[in-house]
This record gives structure tokens, C-alpha cells and sequence, in this order.
């Protein structure tokens, strides 16, 4: 065994071809699980973890012979208990017992609470391989993923049959052992190479060689340098037809890990098929084969009758794996274009009586049931909204049409298209451009971090729809709880608020749900009760909103400022905020940016002191009206003082609050501060909590008011100081 201070060591798991996605995410598993567990144990290495879609790689490099030695000190029970007449109780007895210790262990400290017992262990290092050997098996099963399964008639369960274990320390075979009943892998020096290219057994001598090794056997187990040449080759085969690939970060992900040595083809289809709508084209070769497009230009508009293929084959039988990928998306885009035509036989209107048949779901009947709630749903958005007779009838039309398309042949076989072929066919039969637009913009978004619609057609019909979904699946009891949302539904709610957000529609949210809930239980009478409904719709909205204010990617909001816009998250507040979301992300934003400019903290100590006292006042929390305030009362120089003020500036403060113009807000409150510093401090201040009944709440009233202002933009007394 190698004498040096610092040893390499190598596991290798090796299984039945592993599907991509768990090679991806077992890589970033052990990247984070394995750093973090050494460093626990005192131990220090450089970690590097690979895999390929036979084998999950660790390479650990500069790792100590020996752990060093742990120390540790715990603190045990109080000394009146530990010790009775100078002698250990069971209680000590039993502490020491749990911890391995003995009673020289102990020293007694004085502390705050009395005198301590405290244990000073050491616990001696274990030879590091010893460590390596017990903790490998747990790092092999702590691995997550869907669907995993058991073979043979062990309990041992993996993403796919693990076939053999490689285990060095240096040049030694460390003893690791996966077992369960029949099942038993032990570890040995032997792995694979290359199915095609090197089938014979590898024998590994060194941990320190293993990607060079690996290398000879046609296997590149790094995924990055496989995925640095699966782009070389690419752009170097579009090179040759002097065409440019979109390499987009999933397809290249995916591929990278469906092989151990790339070799990319160039492969070609007929011209005649570029007649087919492109989105067409790009989903038979990117979901369907894993194929990179070529485009003529380089940005992407014009597709070439070429396509990219990464092989895991023998380069040299490139041109036979060219000839085989042929035919297959030959016949794909055959199909494709067999359905095109056929689809394009009759207008897009025309596929709706099939909806019929279509079930939506059981309770609540048919596609085409659907498609009539969204109509009446986009109708009543776009009155909402007060748009423009033509911007109606538009919509109209959209939600009239948007689902057609689902019972189209093409469709029917590439799910994926929904949408895009009701824009194409609605093209084809003369639809506008505003209908036809919509009709594809009303599934966006479509996944996170998707865009959003663009056209008003396209954002008023997602609403409905997703409002309808919401309503009536709420409606059935079918609330998302815990992780589990089969039907989507956070994603459908958070999807209402960004196209609310981005395309500044100033919809009544509160309102629209309070309609849907009425009219839901209107039409399914034995389901639920409409106040019930609208209630936990409303809470779901207020959720979503809260977690999509705290997690923007580029304007994260801090948790108390939502607290601070979004109330206590009591009915009434909710159903405030829903009124108005545009308004809530702007107020939290600006409470953000605020906070980053140092500003927020002068405001609000001038606030959240008199909110405090507010409190026991009578004035509601919305308010901005002196009309409680008796004025024949006001006694002292500054109460006087300070209700001018608020006279002079409440007009101001109703037209900032209408206009958001919460910088106006923030100036009115800035001019207050003086006045009520005065009002509660030296020389001219009052007692606010005054015997005289009427001198209290005219006080009183005069904190709530300030405190309302601070209230348009939010509640002060949320807010960390």
C-alpha cells in the first residue's frame, strides 16, 4: 500500500443502463451529501463525483490515513443532581452510560444556573479505509429518485440492478459489501469498458489512473468533458452544411448522459418536409429522438433538412447509424405530415362538437363543458376590465377556439403541440392575428420559468381557464395538500398572478372568485358552499402570492415586508390584497428598495410607536378621515399642531394612496415625524392615555391616523426592526 500522507480513493457503482435523469441528479446528490459528510468527520478531500449511464463515479483525492482525533464537550446534569452525599447518582451514572464515558471524564463549571456537569470526550480517529467501508453502503442507498426497483429477491432497491461494485484505496481493494437476502455485491478492482468498442473486463491498479484507464475503454466518465465534445462535434458536423445547431442546456443534459463515448451523426430528411409548420419538425427530433435541429441562420428561424444524432455506438459505423436515424424521422414526419394535411381538411371551428367527447373530468363532464365556463369566464374578465367592444369579441372568439385543436389528429399524436397547432389551424382558416396569437398564448405559461402571453387575447382566456380550473376542482374537494398537487394547481395559481403582474391588468381578483364561487355552486348545488369555496380559494391565492413575492428571482422580497403588505392573512386582509395584487407587489417592492436605500428604518420608528398605542384606540385601520376627532378638546399647543398637520396632508394622502404614488407617502410621513417626535417627547409632549375619556381618544385618534398612513403602505407593526 502507497506510504504517502495523502491517498486517492475511487468507487465506482456499476448498473444496467441508468435513465439520464437520475444520472444528473444522482451526480449533484453525492456532490452535495458526500463533502458535507466527510467535513463532519474531520476529514478533508478534493471530491469529485462522475457517471456515465453504466456507472455512478467517486474520486476522492488527498484524504488522510488516519481521522483525526474528534473532541467533544457536553454538558450533563446540574451538579445537585448528578452527585447525592458526594457520591454519582443513576442519573450521572446513566449520562456517562449514554455517552461511553467514565467518571474522570467529568469536570463541575459554576454557570448562570448553578453548578454543571461537563464532559470532555476525545474520540480517537479510525483509520480512514475502515470509515470509507461502513459509510458506502449508506451513500449508495441515501440516493433518491422515481421509481425505483428491486431485483432478484433482495430488499436492495436502485434505480436500475447494480452489477458490480469498485472499491480502491490507493492501489488496495477496499472490502464493501451490498447485501440483501440473495443479493450480495462485493467489491472488487474489475469494471466494463465500452459495450461496442472495449467489451472485454477492465482490471484497475490504481485509483490515481482510473479516467485514464477509462479512456482506453471508450468511456469518458466525466460528464462535463463528454458534454464539451458532444458541442464540438455538433457545431463542427452543422459546420459542414453550413448550417448552426440550437444546443439548448436540456437536450445537451440529457444527451451527455445517455452515453459513455459520443460520436455525433449528420443525418438528413427529405426537403418536402419542411413544408410542415417547424414546431412540428423540432418536436419529433428534440422530445421524440434526442436529435439536434440545423438551422440556416443563426437565429434559428430557418431549419435545414438536417439533423444531429449523438451516437454511443462505433464511429466507424457512422454511416449505417445515419441510415437507421433516417428512416425513423422519415416515417415520423411522414406521419406528421399525413395528420397535417388531414387536420387542415376542415376549419378549426369545425373540431368543436367533437370536445363532446372528450371528458374533462368526471364530475364536472365533458371538454366541451369547459370550453362554454371559459367563454362565460373570459367574458365576464374582459367587463372586468372595461375593454373595448372589439378586444371582447376577440376574446370571445379565442376562448371559442382555444381548445379545438385537442382533438385534432396531429394533436392527438404529439400532445406537446397543443396550442401551437390551434395557432397554425386557426391561421390557416382566417382567423386574425389577435385569435390566433391567443389561442397559443392562453397555455403560457407552460412550466416554470416559461414566458408569459403577450397578447391580451391570450392573458384574458388563460385567467378563465385557470380560474375555472381552480374553482371547480376546489369546488370538488381536490386541494393541493403537502407536496402532493396531482392537478397542478399551484402552478395554475401562481401562473393567475405573473400574467396579472406582467401585463399590468387591474383585475379584482377578490371579486372574480367570489363570482366563480357563486356560480360554481349555482351549477353543482351538493358540492360545496360558495362562501366556503371563495374562502379557500382566496387563502390558496394569498399563499401563492406570498411565496412569489419572497421567491422572485430578481426582486426577492423579504419575509416581513410581505407580512407588512400582505396583513395577518385573516379573511378580510386577504380579500384586500386580492383586490388589488398589482398594487401589492408594487407596495412590497417599494418597501424593498427602500429598505436596501437605508430609508425604511426613520419611517418606521415614527410609525410602528404610534401604531403601538393605536391599538387601543377605536379609529379602523383604514381610515384617513379627521371626522372623530373632536376638535374643541384638542388642549394642548402641539395636539393642535399635529392635527393641522394631518388635515393639511390627508387630502395628499388619498391621492397618493389612488395614484400609487407611494413615494408622496413616504415625503407626508417624513413631514409628520417632528411633530409627533414633539408629541410624545420633551417640553410640549402630552399624556397620550389621558383620564379625560375624550382627551384619550382624541390622542388616540390622531396615532391611528399616522398610523393608517403608514398604512397604505403597509402594516408597520409586521416589520423587523
Amino acid at each position: 500500500m502507497t506510504d504517502s500522507s495523502q491517498h486517492s480513493f475511487l468507487l465506482e457503482v456499476g448498473t444496467e443502463d441508468l435513465p439520464a435523469s437520475f444520472v444528473q441528479s444522482a451526480i449533484a446528490q453525492w456532490q452535495r451529501m458526500i463533502p458535507a459528510h466527510l467535513q463532519d468527520h474531520g476529514l478533508g478531500a478534493t471530491v469529485n463525483v462522475l457517471g456515465t449511464p453504466r456507472r455512478l463515479v467517486l474520486v476522492l483525492d488527498g484524504l488522510p490515513a488516519q481521522q483525526p482525533d474528534q473532541h467533544s464537550e457536553v454538558k450533563g446534569p446540574a451538579a445537585a443532581i448528578a452527585f447525592k452525599n458526594g457520591e454519582p447518582t443513576k442519573a450521572l451514572q446513566g449520562f456517562l452510560r449514554s455517552r461511553q464515558a467514565v467518571l474522570e471524564d467529568i469536570e463541575i463549571r459554576s454557570t448562570e444556573k448553578g453548578d454543571v456537569v461537563f464532559l470532555k470526550q476525545t474520540l480517537r480517529g479510525q483509520a480512514t479505509p475502515t470509515l470509507l467501508s461502513e459509510w458506502i453502503p449508506n451513500w449508495i442507498s441515501q440516493l433518491e429518485g422515481p421509481r425505483f426497483m428491486r431485483w432478484s429477491d433482495g430488499e436492495l432497491r436502485f434505480s436500475r440492478p447494480i452489477r458490480w461494485l469498485v472499491a480502491l484505496w490507493d492501489d488496495q481493494v477496499l472490502p464493501v459489501t451490498l447485501e440483501s437476502q440473495s443479493v450480495k455485491i462485493t467489491s472488487d478492482r474489475q469494471t466494463w469498458g465500452h459495450r461496442v468498442l472495449a467489451a472485454d473486463p477492465i482490471t484497475l491498479e490504481r485509483a490515481q489512473d482510473y479516467g485514464e484507464t477509462m479512456a482506453q475503454g471508450y468511456i469518458e466518465v466525466d460528464p462535463e468533458e463528454r458534454k464539451a465534445k458532444i458541442i464540438d462535434q455538433v457545431n463542427d458536423r452543422a459546420n459542414t452544411v453550413k448550417g448552426y445547431t440550437d444546443i439548448t442546456e436540456t437536450l445537451l443534459n440529457e444527451v451527455t448522459h445517455l452515453v459513455e463515448w459520443p460520436t455525433a451523426v449528420l443525418g438528413n430528411f427529405e426537403p418536402e418536409f419542411l413544408a410542415l409548420p417547424p414546431e412540428v419538425i423540432t418536436t419529433v427530433m428534440v422530445t421524440h429522438q434526442r436529435y439536434f435541429p440545423v438551422y440556416g441562420d443563426r437565429a434559428h428561424t430557418k431549419l435545414l433538412p438536417h439533423f444531429i444524432t449523438i451516437s454511443n455506438g462505433d464511429p466507424q459505423a457512422a454511416d449505417i447509424i445515419r441510415q437507421g436515424n433516417e428512416r425513423v424521422i422519415r416515417a415520423r414526419l411522414a406521419d406528421g405530415q399525413f395528420f397535417y394535411q388531414a387536420d387542415l381538411a376542415k376549419p378549426l371551428a369545425d373540431y368543436g362538437t367533437k370536445l363532446e367527447t372528450v371528458t374533462f373530468q368526471d364530475e364536472l363532464g365533458s371538454m366541451a363543458a369547459k370550453m362554454a365556463r371559459i367563454q362565460a369566464l373570459a367574458g365576464a374578465i374582459a367587463d372586468h376590465l372595461k375593454l373595448k367592444p372589439k378586444q371582447k369579441n376577440e376574446i370571445q372568439r379565442t376562448a371559442e377556439l382555444c381548445k379545438n385543436d385537442l382533438v385534432s389528429q396531429m394533436v392527438g399524436e404529439f400532445p406537446e403541440l397543443q396550442g401551437r397547432m390551434g395557432q397554425v389551424y386557426a391561421e390557416k382558416s382566417g382567423e386574425s392575428a389577435a385569435v390566433s396569437q391567443g389561442i397559443f398564448d392562453h397555455y403560457l405559461p407552460r412550466h416554470g420559468g416559461d414566458r408569459l402571453p403577450e397578447s391580451l387575447t391570450g392573458q384574458v382566456v388563460g385567467l378563465a381557464d385557470r380560474l375555472d380550473t381552480l374553482t371547480c376542482l376546489f369546488g370538488l374537494g381536490q386541494i393541493p395538500t403537502g407536496s402532493s398537487d396531482p392537478f397542478a394547481l399551484r402552478r395554475a395559481a401562481n401562473a393567475v398572478l405573473l400574467i396579472l403582474w406582467e401585463a399590468r391588468l387591474p383585475l379584482n381578483l377578490h371579486q372574480v372568485l367570489q363570482e366563480t364561487s357563486q356560480h360554481f355552486c349555482q351549477t353543482y348545488p351538493k358540492t360545496a358552499n360558495p362562501s366556503q369555496l371563495q374562502d379557500q380559494l382566496q387563502d390558496f391565492f394569498g399563499q401563492r402570492l406570498r411565496t412569489l413575492l419572497e421567491e422572485d428571482p430578481t426582486h426577492p422580497i423579504d419575509y416581513d415586508l410581505v407580512n407588512a403588505v400582505l396583513g395577518n392573512s385573516d379573511a378580510s386582509a386577504t380579500a384586500q390584497v386580492l383586490g388589488d395584487v398589482l398594487d401589492a407587489r408594487d407596495r412590497a417592492q417599494f418597501l424593498q428598495r427602500m429598505r436596501q436605500e437605508g430609508s425604511l428604518q426613520p419611517i418606521y420608528a415614527t410609525v410602528n410607536r404610534a401604531a403601538r398605542l393605536a391599538r387601543q384606540g377605536t379609529v379602523e385601520r383604514h381610515t384617513l378621515s379627521l371626522e372623530g376627532i373632536a376638535i374643541d378638546k384638542l388642549q394642548e399647543p402641539i395636539e393642535r399642531e399635529f392635527y393641522q398637520a394631518l388635515q393639511d396632508t390627508l387630502p395628499t394622502v388619498k391621492t397618493a394612496q389612488d395614484q400609487g404614488d407611494y413615494g408622496q407617502i413616504i415625503a407626508v410621513l417624513g413631514a409628520l415625524a417632528p411633530i409627533v417626535s414633539r408629541f410624545f417627547d420633551g417640553p410640549e409632549s402630552v399624556l397620550v392615555m389621558a383620564p379625560d375619556p375624550v382627551i384619550k381618544a382624541n390622542r388616540l385618534g390622531l396615532l391611528s391616523l399616522l398610523r393608517n398612513i403608514g398604512g397604505v403602505l403597509g402594516d408597520f407593526g409586521e416589520i423587523v426592526k
